[in-house]
């Protein structure tokens, strides 16, 4: 059972003390308090752990504090939907905002390589009116012997470019509970000229002491990518994990499923699950077209299937790009041949915000459509 209580409730109120002291006198009943941060207000949500099925509803929301009370099933019991459209989807970080409604891209390198190119990426991005890239400077790899990024040394100059370049937000893989350390280490010290979304790949994905650890700190928002081998059920508990540890700031990522069925793709791209997540859980929902397709080529239309696969994920009603680019491909360190060239980005940039528009269409011809049959 979840208690929602009324926007903004002052944590130090007689009214919250109230409702804190009844319900904290529930037998069997643990509880465990979480707190939203949206764009205008805070909503704190009280989750009732435990046999909440003899519980009154009609009681519980009665209480002085509570604005409504809703019963929730086993599954994503934090960021699951529960069939209440009423709840707040989505967060703000560094002025950048995250909901189940906009569309945010995060075109940028795979892997950082050079100052330089570093540079170019975040020059562009500012002409185009962009605040938000990828930078990986942590890269797990399968062969041992690949380069695994350049790891903290990189750090420095990768967010002191992005604060030049007015980039808020920087999407950045880590795969040990140090680099947290080690990147919020860097921000303060350089007086925190970006923020950092964490990234857990698709090989982390049921690491659960990392999603635990990366869970307990409430500073950065966290973008999980499904797992390329296990079932949309068992990513979503994966994200579940963030939330239960408290810090449910958590994007969904569909990235492709490791299958031989997607060839000659690098994997079969799953961007029809966009809407599904979206029904299942309050999670904002991104797509990887780079990764799914996993190369430059091109359709007899001339549009790379990048663009094509972002596209169908955007149309879909995705709310975050996390793409490819790269000044140099063939100089790339990681992923090269799939990297769009710098003189796409406009075009790719125009393309996701047509088909952005697209989708609110669509939204407002079935929206129609529904009250045109209610009548």
């Amino acid at each position: 059972m979840l208690a929602i209580l009324h926007p903004d409730t002052p944590l130090d109120s007689d009214s919250y003390r109230q409702t804190m002291s009844f319900l904290e006198q529930l037998p069997g009943v643990a509880i465990k308090v979480h707190e939203v941060k949206g764009a205008t207000q805070r909503l704190t949500e009280i989750y009732l752990l435990g046999d909440t099925k003899s519980l009154d509803k009609d009681e519980i929301e009665a209480l002085p504090a509570v604005e409504r009370v809703i019963r929730i099933s086993d599954d994503y019991r934090i960021l699951g939907r529960h069939r209440d459209d009423q709840r707040q989807s989505g967060f703000t970080y560094n002025g950048v905002e995250f909901n189940q409604n906009n569309l945010n891209v995060f075109a940028g390198l795979c892997a950082v390589d050079t100052q330089e190119h570093v540079e170019i990426m975040m020059r562009a991005l500012k002409e185009q009116g962009q605040h938000c890239t990828r930078m990986g400077a942590y890269k797990p790899r399968t062969n041992p012997y690949s380069f695994q990024g350049h790891g903290k040394s990189c750090l420095p100059w990768v967010f002191e470019t992005a604060g030049k370049h007015d980039i808020r937000v920087v999407a950045m893989e880590i795969t040990h509970e140090s680099h947290i350390e080690e990147i919020d280490e860097c921000l303060e010290k350089l007086g925190r000229p970006t923020g950092v979304m964490l990234q857990v790949g698709t090989r982390n994905t049921q690491n659960f002491e990392l999603l635990k650890a990366i869970g307990r700190q409430k500073t950065y928002p966290v973008l999980l990518k499904r797992g390329f081998g296990i079932t949309l059920n068992e990513s979503l508990n994966a994200a579940e994990y963030l939330a239960s540890e408290g810090n449910a700031n958590v994007v969904f990522c569909l990235r492709g499923m490791k299958s031989d069925a997607g060839q000659p793709h690098r994997n079969m791209v799953d961007f029809a699950h966009v809407p599904t997540v979206k029904r299942l859980t309050r999670m904002p929902v991104c797509i990887d077209p780079s990764h799914s397709v996993g190369s430059r080529d091109k359709a007899p239309d001339g549009i790379p299937d990048v663009m094509h696969a972002t596209a169908q994920g955007v149309v879909a009603g995705a709310n975050m790009v996390l793409v490819d680019f790269h000044p140099r491909p063939e100089k790339a360190l990681v992923d090269g041949p799939q990297a769009l060239l710098m003189d796409e980005l406009p075009a790719y940039l125009e393309d996701v915000s047509q088909c952005h528009q697209l989708w609110k269409k669509r939204q407002e011809l079935y929206r129609n459509t529904g009250e045109v049959r209610a009548k």
